[in-house]
């Protein structure tokens, strides 16, 4: 704990690098390689049941449901499952119950291929820490923390958008 920050509180992970993280925990979308804060907060929380709200967002700006959501396990909850179905979006992951053989095979290519795709989104994680300092924000406010941390997605989109512009001026 830092009295200069109260607001940032340890969040226990469980990961292999780091049993307890410090910081905010963040939700966001890549579509199109563009990022968006789906969700930003300083206190622990179940990722989970954000997806239904995300999904809603971005009917709301796009005027329709995306076709598949590429998503970690703990996004597959039956609720979300059952959501998802009702409103024809491929939700990545295994089927629950029994499929054939065949079944599994393309099951099996999808999930390579959803998992390639994830990546990406694990990417601009990896970017945001790497080149833009995500993991290392010094601003003492919770709201200044959370200023910064949007301006960094909006600077990892800037730079997504100037790629683009390159690949499609040579």
């Amino acid at each position: 704990m830092s009295i200069s920050q109260p607001h940032v509180r340890p969040i226990v992970r469980g990961k292999a690098s780091a049993f307890v993280e410090f910081g905010a925990k963040l939700s966001v979308s890549v579509v199109n390689g563009f990022v968006f804060c789906e969700n930003l907060d300083w206190d622990a929380y179940n990722e989970g049941n954000t997806l239904i709200a995300s999904l809603e967002r971005y009917k709301e700006k796009n005027g329709f449901y995306p076709e598949a959501i590429l998503a970690d396990k703990i996004y597959r909850t039956k609720e979300n499952r059952d959501y998802c179905k009702s409103k024809g979006i491929r939700l990545s992951g295994p089927k629950l119950g029994r499929s054939s053989e065949d079944e599994k095979k393309e099951a099996k290519k999808q999930a390579y291929q959803d998992s390639r795709e994830r990546n990406k989104v694990e990417g601009k994680f990896g970017t945001g820490k790497r080149k833009f300092s995500m993991n290392c924000i010094m601003a003492k406010l919770k709201e200044t923390s959370e200023s910064v941390i949007l301006l960094q997605l909006k600077i990892i989109t800037i730079e997504q958008i100037v790629l683009y512009t390159l690949i499609f001026l040579k």
